[in-house]
């Protein structure tokens, strides 16, 4: 597996896949192109079907249009067998001839890959790549998951999961002071404000469970204002994590050297699911977003309240597999009809799973790897137009307020 450097990045919204990937790709282009007068931007598949909503061209117009005219093509109905997230650069010179001419996929979480390479070409990190063989590890050698994550990345891992936390926390205060409505069609009024205000009116359980709700909808709202969050495991699902960490740091008093090891026992989850199934929401449906940051967060509170190496595997384990066969269908191909709501309950989600988990010894039937294993299939089986083309389930039965 590779370093979860690569799993948490910080970027700007709405999308990871949509946005953050394309603009990468953008990037890396204009090293490649030579002497161009003008650019041809082709999006294919879910790129193409929702990159309106998801800011997919004037991410690679804010790269690319300071340097040649571009012109974006879209084909929404043309999906390559490698990925759903195609995209093809072309530049021409002077006299229309082509000069570079580059097909590069967005595979999920910002990350970029070309057909027929690795999804990633940077060096592995990891020596084992499945829950069961951390877990034995663990068990055999008394060490936490944490611990298994500082001897692969190195020291250097705490510096950069700081600058990560400061960048999680820094996006739910900004959220819980903006107002008004977000930007798109849906003309969605922001609710993190509001939920914050009535959850302190609440006393205990109703109070936390709606203080939770404001921190997930505080990045989620951010995040569909194109403001600068973390992908945990992606843009979409980006308020789960935080929401939970912000919510016990803030009730329980935890440290931050302690969020700290349970940001690296989140990321090595999401890890696992990402080198051995997907985190992309159009390779696989919601379940490998906001499924995988649900798992994510449930491991890292199980940490948090002292769980073993097997419950928080449980926690982990359940906060996946109850969001199994879920669909990506994005209400006008917008990060937030349903995928703010998303993320406020699947925090929610989390805090259940780590209290379910804490009343068992951990063993259980079904475990992480296999559910993993179950994810990936099932995100196979799910037709196209549940993997975020807008085109089924709620994106096409919903009708936008005139």
């Amino acid at each position: 597996m590779k370093s979860i450097k690569e799993l948490y990045r910080i970027g700007t919204g709405p999308s990871s896949s949509h946005t953050m990937g394309p603009r990468k790709a953008a990037e890396q282009f204009l090293t490649r192109r030579q002497g161009a007068t003008s650019v041809e931007v082709t999006l294919y598949g879910s790129l193409a079907a929702t990159g309106a909503g998801h800011l997919t061209d004037v991410a690679s117009l804010d790269v690319l249009q300071p340097h040649a005219p571009v012109e974006i093509l879209w084909k929404p109905h043309i999906f390559f067998p490698f990925h759903p997230n195609g995209m093809t650069f072309k530049s021409f010179d002077s006299n229309k001839k082509q000069t570079e001419e580059w097909t590069v996929f967005s595979v999920g979480g910002g990350a970029l890959a070309e057909e027929g390479h690795d999804k990633n070409a940077t060096p592995e990190v990891y020596n084992m790549n499945t829950m069961n063989q951390i877990l034995y590890w663990c068990e055999h050698t008394g060490r936490s998951y944490w611990e298994y994550v500082e001897q692969c990345e190195g020291p250097e891992i705490w510096k950069f999961l700081a600058e990560v936390w400061e960048t999680m926390k820094e996006a739910i205060q900004r959220g819980l002071d903006a107002e008004g409505v977000l930007p798109g069609p849906l003309n969605l009024r922001r609710k993190a404000s509001s939920y914050y205000i009535r959850a302190k009116g609440f006393k205990d359980s109703l109070r936390s469970r709606g203080l939770v709700f404001a921190y997930a909808l505080a990045v989620s709202e951010e995040n569909a204002s194109g403001g600068k969050i973390v992908t945990a495991p992606t843009c979409g699902a980006c308020g789960v994590v935080p929401a939970v960490l912000y919510h016990l740091q803030k009730s329980r008093d935890f440290s931050d050297a302690r969020i700290l090891r349970a940001l690296a026992t989140a990321g090595l989850v999401g890890n696992i699911v990402k080198y051995n199934a997907s985190i992309s929401g159009a390779e696989a449906g919601c379940q490998a977003e906001v499924g995988v940051a649900c798992s994510m967060a449930s491991a890292a509170a199980s940490q948090l309240f002292g769980g073993s190496p097997a419950q928080i595997e449980y926690a982990a384990e359940m906060g996946l597999e109850h969001h199994l066969g879920m669909t990506c269908d994005p209400v006008c191909g917008l990060v937030q009809i349903p995928c703010i709501e998303r993320n406020a309950y699947a925090a929610a989600r989390a805090l259940d799973a780590n209290i379910y988990s804490a009343f068992t010894d951990g063993h259980h039937r079904v475990s992480f790897d296999k559910v993993v294993e179950v994810m990936k299939q099932t995100g196979h089986d799910l037709p196209s137009l549940y993997k975020e083309t807008s085109e089924g389930g709620l994106a096409k039965n919903y009708q936008p307020m005139e």
